[in-house]
């Protein structure tokens, strides 16, 4: 006892520890990192931007370590994507609800790595901005991916997702004192400045690039919110260096054997129609290394490559983004130019025209139909067609008698009739552009079809090989539909070019390994014809396709046509197709002379009319005859659309209640399944 009081009284007599002193400099740096929004706050921003950083990563690697693997594979490009998410965290310190505002800037990062996540799931090309343009489209297809149950599911999760927001504005702490501005807003700053920097030196430095020749390398490479935030920023074709009227001139020089005009070759305005048939989804199935099939799937196809001119066909796009592939076939214009993930059909061509071979086929006199057994409205090309020269739209809406895949697709036998009835709806030549649908995924991982025709084996796990099975169903009938369609058109007066292609391969997780083309971006191309035409093997890229089928038949109409024929293989060839394509939708059109000579056509929905006849009473019930009804014909009056029963194609039943005096008025109207109307009778 005596012992332990003599020891703490040695404590209370020893002397305090004098303080160290420290220069001005360590003081105020240590006041900085002990202050309340660059102490703990930045600690605990920095830790969850990091946590997040992991989540996100790791739906996009579709693995639950996929964020610590992109992590070690490249820490700089893991730490900038983390201050992105960081400076965006930063913003909740300017509210007194700061918990709140946190809360919700970390759910929207969430969302980005959930949403992109699943989008993997159902194709091969990850979440961007442009998605958000097309979100109609993703409830048109929602029905087609997950079932009602799923469907109920994620509605109730929305629900109870904007319910528990708005208990947490409610009721999560906020701070008691007011926000001080001047350091909120200097900490708010100081965070996106030094983001600003990190931009910088990553994109010099190549730790991230910023051109994605494949979008979905760019994602695991350089970080998801990095190159989400790309896609947004980078819209467009960018103006390239050295930019003028005498630049873009010497593209068409007469060294290049080429000029700004397209004039024909003499002796060779005879042309043949034109029919280019894009195929959703469609591939070869024996290009893929690893699925064994117990029977031909393609066998047509195979037939057709080893008769006529063919190769690879290098597309834009993998897994979706039909609309991208057709623009590049239809215009000559490569989409590597603009921004990443861009949809030119959602961006420029909402309210520009552009040069097609639609547009210059029209100036031989040749009639322009666009084809599409699916919904019309669907990229908005009910709107954006008009703007690429087409002088009819045929869509789902104005076809009969179509039949449905098992996940609710129109088949393409329907494009058969369409693509002869458009041949014949006109005495002049005719360019068509037709685009089939039956190849969509999503394709099922259980068994959909009971006894398929092909069974599938080899090295697939037990839902892939269901998937294949129920994708070479469809290709197989694909291919079936190509026999069918040439044999009419062999048997046709006129002479016809009949180009076949895929516009990109199907959502089956392949990788350029998995591929004997050595790309996921290769699809292969077919060009048929009902006369004699020399047979040539050669890859081309989609772009070039429509200058390659002109070279074919001796046709020189188009600006990038021309360029296309003349400049093949040339070493400056991408930077001059990067100007022309600058200079006619951007620039100042100096290869126009200055101004766009393509004006928006007067497009009419399908090339088959459709008309009232009259207006029969019969015992108090109205039947509308005429012709070139469908199942989508509504009858309306002043535009109210009524209540209608498609009896057939000449029959419609009124389901309610007219006024006599009112009939004269009735009209019908072609209403898609969103009840957007399409078009209606005059």
């Amino acid at each position: 006892m005596k012992i332990a009081e003599e020891r703490d009284e040695k404590k209370r007599k020893k002397k305090p520890r004098e303080p160290k002193k420290h220069g001005r400099l360590y003081l105020r740096a240590r006041a900085v990192l002990t202050n309340r929004f660059f102490g703990n706050t930045v600690f605990r921003l920095a830790l969850l931007s990091a946590a997040l950083m992991l989540v996100i990563e790791g739906f996009g690697y579709k693995s639950p370590f996929g964020g610590i693997e992109f992590f070690l594979k490249n820490p700089i490009a893991f730490a900038f994507n983390a201050m992105i998410v960081f400076a965006c965290l930063s913003v909740s310190q300017l509210f007194r609800r700061r918990v709140f505002f946190c809360t919700l800037i970390s759910a929207l990062w969430l969302a980005l790595g959930i949403t992109n996540g699943i989008v993997l799931m159902f194709r091969m090309t990850p979440f961007t901005t442009a998605d958000l343009k097309i979100v109609d489209m993703g409830f048109d297809i929602l029905p087609n991916y997950l079932s009602p149950a799923q469907i109920v599911l994620v509605i109730a999760a929305l629900i109870l997702l904007v319910a528990f927001f708005i208990v947490l504005f409610i009721f999560a702490p906020k701070r008691k004192q007011r926000v001080d501005y001047k350091k909120a807003i200097f900490g708010v700053a100081a965070s996106f400045l030094v983001l600003s920097a990190s931009w910088f030196g990553c994109t010099r430095t190549k730790i991230v690039d910023t051109y994605f020749e494949n979008l979905w390398d760019a994602y695991v490479d350089y970080g998801a919110p990095y190159c989400f935030i790309s896609t947004w920023l980078n819209k467009g074709i960018g103006k390239p260096f050295g930019y003028s009227e005498s630049a873009v001139r010497k593209v068409f020089s007469k060294d290049d054997a080429a000029s700004m005009t397209s004039e024909q070759p003499e002796g060779t305005r005879d042309f043949p129609n034109i029919v280019f048939l894009q195929l959703e989804s469609f591939i070869d199935p024996d290009e893929v290394k690893g699925p064994k099939f117990s029977s031909e799937t393609v066998p047509f196809f195979k037939e057709l490559k080893a008769n006529f001119s063919s190769g690879y066909l290098t597309v834009p796009v993998v897994g979706g983004g039909t609309a991208n592939t057709e623009f590049e076939a239809m215009s000559g214009m490569s989409l590597k130019f603009f921004g990443p993930g861009e949809y030119p059909y959602k961006s420029i061509l909402k309210d520009e025209t552009c040069e097609t071979m639609a547009y210059n086929v029209k100036n031989l006199g040749f009639s322009a139909h666009a084809i599409h057994n699916h919904r019309g409205a669907f990229y908005d090309r009910n709107k954006v067609f008009a703007h690429l020269g087409f002088d009819d739209f045929t869509s789902l809406e104005y076809m009969s008698y179509v039949y449905k895949t098992p996940k609710n697709y129109a088949t393409d036998d329907v494009l058969i009739g369409e693509i002869l009835g458009a041949l014949e709806s006109t005495k002049n030549k005719d360019y068509i552009y037709a685009i089939s649908v039956q190849g969509h995924g999503d394709y099922p991982t259980s068994k959909v079809i009971k006894d398929p025709l092909i069974t599938v084996s080899g090295d697939v796990t037990e839902e892939m090989k269901y998937a294949y099975e129920y994708y070479v169903q469809q290709v197989m009938e694909m291919d079936n539909v190509l026999r069918r369609l040439t044999e009419e058109l062999s048997r046709y007066e006129e002479d016809v070019v009949l180009v076949l292609y895929g516009d990109h391969l199907p959502a089956l997780g392949m990788t350029n390994e998995d591929m004997k083309s050595g790309s996921t971006f290769k699809t292969q191309y077919v060009i048929w014809s009902n006369f004699e035409m020399e047979r040539e093997v050669k890859n081309l890229a989609a772009y070039q396709l429509a200058a390659e089928v002109q070279s074919r038949i001796g046709m020189r109409e188009g600006t990038l046509t021309v360029f296309h024929q003349d400049n093949r293989g040339a070493k400056d060839f991408a930077d001059k197709l990067h100007l022309l394509q600058y200079d006619m939708l951007y620039g100042k059109k100096y290869v126009y002379d200055g101004q766009n000579p393509f004006e928006t056509t007067n497009m009419k929905m399908g090339y088959k009319p459709i008309r009232i006849k009259e207006v029969v009473d019969v015992a108090g019930q109205y039947y509308i005859s005429g012709e070139g009804f469908t199942p989508y014909s509504k009858v309306s009056l002043n535009g109210k659309i009524l209540d209608t029963v498609f009896m057939g194609p000449t029959v419609l039943k009124l389901n309610e209640k007219a006024d006599p005096s009112e009939i004269g008025l009735m009209k019908v109207s072609q209403v898609e399944k969103y009840n957007a109307v399409l078009s209606t009778t005059e």
